[in-house]
């Protein structure tokens, strides 16, 4: 694993929350925010992916009939 140094300046209320979270799991400050980053950048790259997904289908001409949208949409009222 590449090691580089970053720096960042965080409100003294999240380096307190980073710190409470840490103490819990029995860990230092700097695997908690990696952590936090590693879920970030997960989530977000999922995400992307999902609407490049979409966009294909939508390209395509695949939508969804008025049909499935209303049956969708009863199901959660």
């Amino acid at each position: 694993m590449a090691k580089l140094g970053v720096s960042l300046r965080i409100d003294d209320d999240k380096i307190d929350a980073l710190d409470k979270l840490a103490k819990a799991q029995k860990r230092d400050r700097t695997f908690v925010i990696n952590e936090a980053i590693e879920t970030y950048l997960e989530i977000n790259k999922w995400q992307t992916e999902h609407i490049k997904a979409s966009i294909a289908q939508a390209d395509r001409g695949e939508f969804a009939q008025p049909n499935e949208v209303d049956k969708v949409l009863k199901k959660w009222r």
